[in-house]
């Protein structure tokens, strides 16, 4: 190699080393992969969003507060993704989390989203989306934006969580607390302001609402959906929960109208050792339930853990999706740019196993079919949930073509592999149904 050039190599590597060449911004996540399922592809709605402050007065937070719970006005900022009338330009969100020192990491997400487009005329179901402890709604926007290209109105409030990296008790009795209180009062005051049509709410229907919640979310949707407290979280929660446990005098203030179906994605079944939920906790929903979750899920648990819960929700129709081998990230966006720098920022997003273009579609597609089938009642969707074989490596399509085919298997009788799904594209998934007893 001539001198210079050695040089010129070296000065490269130099520059490389000292300043680390910058991720470029990907695809907007609600966007999906050409090797995405079938129902994952967005809908036919554009789609705008907006921005909402709900309050609610004087609620107490056992995170705060020094002798006694703090009490004081609840702000939750909400971002509300809906059908749009008309094409627009999309939209970069600004958010944060916590990383590994403590401090607030900022990031943006490229959306599809319009802020502020005019709504498309038309009713169209209500979505309530909880996020995690310590996660923003930005970084379930894959999820909130294609759900609103299929006709829904999609409420997803951030819930201010104290940073996660204070790692107590009284810290996390915080989000323990205030995920079920939140989700019922901002489900009912969503409800309230479509049926007086208040903008952005106008177009959604209260009639038909749903609930989608990820982790410390997804507790509290299955909260909102009837399981009872236990009364243990009463002390953990320095009495604010004490009302609202089983047997408690405001247990049935904690409830949602016009419930039509519910998902959670890593719930937790118990925090620090304490069950979230009295006997028989899940086993008093009667709503249809999906479940999704990563094998390998450390956080909250497999089995038992979450296909626990499958089990015992005994009452209601429900569903199971299993990742193999995945970990608890399975919902959130992949690391931005800004989140890769160290191990434990990007750690919050990715999977060790899945890739996050992989994992994302798949459930937007089982969401999707689950929320047409039991919200909108598309029966037709029925067929892309109901009757699969568990595992999807037992599929088999006689009549497939051969090589790499793009196309989707039609689904029974004429193919095993589920439907709308490639057929080079079933490994790693498990699919389970149970009907209501």
């Amino acid at each position: 190699m001539p001198r210079h050039a050695v040089r010129v190599l070296t000065a490269f590597i130099a520059l490389a080393t000292a300043h680390p060449v910058a991720v470029t911004a990907q695809e907007a996540p609600a966007r999906p992969a050409v090797d995405s399922p079938q129902l994952a592809a967005l809908g036919p709605f554009p789609i705008g969003v907006a921005d909402v402050e709900f309050v609610q007065p004087g609620q107490a937070n056992p995170a705060y507060g020094t002798d006694k719970p703090e009490v004081s006005d609840r702000h939750l900022t909400t971002k509300v993704w809906y059908p749009a009338a008309n094409p627009g330009p999309g939209t970069t969100y600004h958010s944060s989390m916590t990383g590994e020192t403590g401090a607030e990491i900022p990031f943006t997400v490229p959306g599809i989203a319009t802020p502020a487009a005019p709504a498309a005329k038309g009713s169209f179901p209500l979505i309530i989306l909880a996020h995690g402890y310590g996660n923003v709604p930005e970084a379930l926007s894959w999820l909130g934006e294609n759900l609103a290209t299929k006709g829904y109105v999609v409420v997803a409030p951030a819930f201010r969580d104290p940073p996660i990296s204070i790692r107590t008790v009284q810290a996390m009795s915080g989000p323990v607390t205030r995920r079920p209180l939140d989700i019922v009062f901002l489900a009912a005051e969503a409800q309230r302001r479509a049926r007086t049509g208040q903008a952005p709410f106008a177009s959604a229907d209260p009639t038909h609402t749903a609930l989608i919640g990820y982790s410390m979310g997804g507790y509290g949707v299955l909260t909102a959906a009837g399981a009872p407290l236990d009364p243990a979280l009463a002390s953990m929660t320095r009495g604010t929960l004490a009302p609202y446990v089983k047997d408690g005098a405001k247990q049935g203030d904690i409830r949602i109208a016009d419930l039509k179906a519910v998902v959670a994605i890593s719930p937790p079944k118990l925090v620090r050792g304490i069950n979230m939920w009295a006997e028989p906790g899940v086993g008093t929903i009667h709503t249809p339930t999906l479940f999704i979750v990563g094998s390998q899920d450390h956080v909250v648990g497999y089995d038992p853990g979450v296909r626990s819960l499958f089990d015992e929700e005994v009452h209601a129709p429900r569903y199971l999706l299993t990742f193999q081998e995945a970990g608890h990230s399975i919902a959130l966006i992949g690391a931005p740019p800004e989140m890769r720098a160290t191990f434990w920022n990007e750690d919050w997003f990715e999977d060790p196993v899945w890739r996050k273009d992989r994992l994302l579609p798949i459930q937007a597609h089982f969401i999707t079919a689950f929320l047409d089938r039991y919200v909108k009642g598309e029966a037709d969707k029925a067929t892309y949930i109901d009757g699969l074989v568990p595992d999807a490596r037992d599929g088999k399509w006689a009549d497939a073509p051969t090589g790499r085919y793009a196309g989707f298997s039609p689904g029974a009788p004429a193919s095993t592999i589920w439907k709308g799904f490639q057929p080079s594209r079933i490994g790693g998934l498990m699919f389970e149904s149970k009907p209501a007893n």
